[in-house]
């Protein structure tokens, strides 16, 4: 019989609200990157291939590391990977700040100790880490309720910086990040691991080693398609919040634009992520995800070609907000469906890196294109090439639960 609960425990509450202020601090504070630039720019010297650069590479450790810190979350917990994460992470941002953070110690701090943060303490573990205290009818409006804590976040803290830039020097208001960064650390501690016999795996647990569920994952065809549907993913998202608030004052915008784009994404993602976290515990997730792809590709195409206007920049906002992280429920629901919940933390961190590889595309080729050419241009056109690559990708994807046998 079916458990129509929704919390199974009360540790599965104190996870999701500690894994949704956690993800709200971690993301909400990577969103304000691309407004801190001017600041990169005039005093540490940093050009927009270079600051392109450290968000690639932040995006490779971040990817890198989400897959090493979901095999350790997977076999000792995940509190003791978020804590490490994020102290981690805390002092990347204070060394940036206050330590004349030029040249490499730029690609340093912003890109590998940031890097390693993320890949804590964002949604690729603490998402496997909630989702594995619910049943699978339940999962996906769990990890809709995580990924809408980082809409929260990056709502937020656009409008933080913005209005602290007026009062504070860019490098103590970093301090203020870091101070944050600590207390969502010290709550992390008391992040717990499901007992495994009360929720419902999704699919025949067997005897697997972390060796054989790896190699059937890499078996498997739709798993494959999956992480080429993510890759879209992150070279978009990476691309906008890294290179849009200084597109739109080339196209002869407000600077105050940028920041509405990126603080509007946030909080309409806060809805696009509970709607796809509803919609795919009863409706087909790769149809979903194949449709989210496709409206991503038409946005962008109307972003470009109408005339420049702040209306337009903020409806680009909102429409983009709607679809920023929506992919996230249904994607890592489509790898607890099919796998199972033993390795999920292990499994997601792989389609993650998939992820940012995409991450890194993004936000060096905007800079790239930029610098080189002296425009976003091409990097938007490859944006909405790879939106319909991605709708088509997810299409053939199996969503059924592997089949297997069990081992005495």
């Amino acid at each position: 019989m079916t458990d129509n609960k929704f919390f199974n425990s009360k540790v599965a509450l104190y996870t999701l609200i500690i894994g949704c202020f956690v993800v709200s601090v971690s993301m909400g504070i990577r969103q304000t990157y691309g407004l801190f630039f001017q600041f990169f720019e005039t005093d540490l010297n940093i050009t927009s291939t270079y600051f392109g650069l450290a968000i690639g590479v932040q995006a490779i450790v971040w990817g890198i590391f989400a897959t090493i810190f979901g095999i350790i979350a997977d076999k000792y917990g995940s509190n003791k990977v978020v804590l490490l994460a994020l102290i981690t992470y805390a002092f990347g941002i204070y060394s940036l700040g206050n330590l004349n953070s030029q040249g490499l110690l730029f690609q340093i701090n912003l890109g590998i100790l940031v890097g390693i943060g993320l890949g804590g303490a964002a949604a690729p573990i603490i998402v496997p880490t909630v989702a594995k205290h619910f049943p699978n009818h339940n999962r996906a409006k769990a990890a809709g309720f995580v990924t809408a804590s980082a809409s929260v976040g990056m709502f937020i803290y656009p409008i933080i910086s913005n209005t602290l830039f007026g009062t504070y020097n860019w490098g103590n208001i970093l301090n203020i990040f870091v101070f944050i960064l600590l207390i969502a650390g010290a709550l992390s501690i008391f992040l717990k691991e499901p007992d495994s016999n009360k929720v419902s795996q999704g699919s025949e647990e067997v005897n697997q080693s972390l060796t054989e569920a790896f190699r059937e994952a890499f078996g498997y065809k739709s798993y494959l398609f999956l992480m080429a549907g993510f890759f879209v993913c992150g070279f978009q998202i990476t691309l906008i919040a890294t290179h849009v608030p200084k597109y739109v004052v080339e196209r002869g915008l407000d600077g105050w634009t940028g920041a509405a784009i990126l603080s509007l994404i946030g909080l309409f993602n806060i809805f696009g992520t509970l709607t796809m976290g509803y919609l795919a515990d009863k409706y087909s997730k790769k149809i979903l995800l194949s449709g989210l792809y496709f409206l991503r590709g038409i946005i962008i195409i109307l972003f470009l070609m109408l005339p420049a206007s702040n209306i337009l920049a903020i409806s680009f906002g909102i429409c983009f907000g709607f679809l920023w992280l929506a992919t996230i429920p249904a994607t890592f629901g489509i790898v607890a469906q099919v796998f199972g919940t033993k390795y999920l933390a292990m499994l997601s961190g792989i389609v993650f890196l998939s992820h940012q590889l995409g991450s890194f595309s993004g936000a060096y080729l905007g800079g790239y294109f930029y610098d080189n050419y002296g425009s976003y241009d091409y990097a938007w056109y490859l944006s909405i090439l790879l939106s319909f690559f991605a709708t088509l990708m997810h299409l053939p994807i199996n969503e059924s639960p592997i089949k297997r046998v069990a081992t005495a």
